[in-house]
């Protein structure tokens, strides 16, 4: 047997190639949709991706599998389960709780595991030609290292509504289906720390049954009432484009057939995109940013997190321009499209020239914590996090919190009259936030440099908020 895990750090997603040595077929589990990894593994180890599959409609990624079958010709395997509802809109094999297929020498069998989507399924692995016992298991978004997966974001982010609790009662009971299987057999997930789609993801790639029966709090807990309470309780916001990502999943992503290459834009025909309403995208580190930026651009940070930021922060129906290096295009594209984001109308890299044509670059405010304290009275502060870390400590009692992946939405809340801080946990995403305060027009906007953890080392106070947020 052949197994490679792939993993994808900005979104924490993994994916699976397997393959049967012994025929050369092999299977792809959850891919991504720059797919150019699966193809490249396929010719390495001769083998032919002779199926693909998921294991639910989702909603934290743009799925691959419509793009690596029509690049292959491979079978698209997916789930027939949670009614008529939870159907994929577009050609597939339906899949059904125990079928079972092989892949060359390696036996598939599916388990219906539904809870945190009603038509997720997990996949059990024998090994044919070494076992007749299952040796893995492909749980998905079902169960984590060390946590499982969320029952709300078909509420909070689907907007389909009375459905958390009920998702939250079906995992427990889908629950009792992992806890029946053996101890031995490996747990491969769909995504590990950092992703949306659990509160306490662990951060090594792979598990037994055995030990999450140890460790993972979701198994531990033996009442309903209570499990469905902590379960719901403390999950972080959905990201807002995760809306969009369930729709285009189930009705079937745009098959590119391959990646966008944007043009690289002068000065003129960069000037004229901004002119007419195209989005400015920096994503240059925040200090840079604050040094010196194009007046209305929008600072999204290349790092590890810029797919969810740019989701959070971007529409589908927005064109928009990326500012970044030649050395970094490619890698920011894969990392718009495995979301969905493809409409980049090319990028630029000529900052410095703009003064050429009359430009003067805008900067950011910062202000230190100490210079904050001492003056607070003349600020309004803005806390940029998510609600559970606002609610655990705040600045002070009258700071509004705006989560940074609304501030689009919510400018009319901050007044344009006063001195505005915005701050989240260490100053990342109230870069972001104040880009966003920038680019539409707000004056004597500051960001405070090193955020609440920097204020909280500092040895100053903070607000344990007991109220509901404004």
């Amino acid at each position: 047997m052949y197994f490679k895990h792939i993993y994808e750090k900005g979104l924490a997603q993994a994916s699976y190639f397997i393959g049967c040595q012994a025929t050369g077929d092999a299977i792809v589990i959850d891919p991504k949709r720059d797919i150019q990894e699966y193809l490249d593994l396929a010719e390495q180890e001769k083998m032919r991706i002779k199926y693909v599959t998921e294991t639910h409609i989702h909603a934290d990624f743009l799925s691959g599998a419509r793009e690596l079958a029509a690049a292959t010709g491979a079978e698209l395997l997916l789930s027939d389960e949670g009614g008529a509802d939870w159907q994929y809109q577009f050609s597939h094999v339906p899949l059904k709780d125990k079928d079972t297929f092989k892949v060359g020498n390696l036996k598939f069998e599916v388990l219906h595991t539904p809870g945190h989507t009603p038509e997720h399924i997990s996949f059990l692995l024998t090994d044919t030609a070494a076992a007749s016992i299952p040796i893995m298991i492909f749980t998905g978004d079902f169960v984590f290292v060390g946590d499982i997966g969320r029952p709300d974001l078909l509420e909070k982010a689907a907007g389909v509504s009375g459905t958390k609790e009920e998702g939250a009662r079906t995992m427990f009971q889908s629950l009792k289906k992992f806890r029946a299987l053996p101890d031995h057999i490996q747990v491969w997930p769909g995504h590990g720390a950092g992703s949306a789609c659990g509160k306490a993801l662990g951060a090594v790639p792979s598990s037994t049954v055995g030990y999450e029966k140890l460790v993972n709090w979701g198994l531990l807990i033996d009442d309903e009432e209570k499990f469905v309470k902590m379960l719901l309780d403390g999950q972080p916001e959905p990201p807002k484009y995760f809306a969009m990502m369930k729709k285009l999943n189930k009705t079937g992503p745009n098959v590119l057939g391959k990646l966008p290459e944007p043009v690289r834009l002068d000065e003129r025909d960069f000037l004229s995109l901004s002119k007419a309403g195209v989005t400015i995208v920096d994503t240059r580190n925040k200090i840079s940013f604050a040094g010196g930026h194009y007046p209305g651009s929008i600072n999204i940070q290349d790092n590890s997190a810029f797919s969810t930021w740019a989701g959070w922060t971007l529409g589908y129906d927005e064109d928009f321009v990326l500012i970044t290096s030649e050395e970094r295009i490619e890698e920011l594209v894969k990392a718009l499209v495995r979301i969905g984001l493809d409409n980049v109308k090319g990028y630029f890299c000529g900052l410095e020239k703009l003064n050429d044509h009359g430009i003067e670059l805008e900067t950011m405010n910062q202000i230190t914590v100490h210079d904050l304290y001492e003056n607070i009275n003349d600020y309004y502060i803005v806390d940029v996090r998510g609600e559970s870390e606002y609610m655990n400590g705040a600045i002070n009692e009258a700071e509004l919190n705006i989560h940074a992946g609304y501030m689009r939405s919510s400018l009319d809340k901050i007044p344009r009259d006063r001195k505005v801080v915005l701050h989240c946990a260490g100053g990342d995403r109230s870069s972001v936030a104040a880009s966003i305060v920038l680019a539409n027009g707000f004056r004597n906007v500051y960001n405070l440099t090193g955020g609440i953890n920097a204020w909280i080392q500092s040895g100053y106070p903070v607000v344990k908020k007991e109220t509901e947020l404004v």
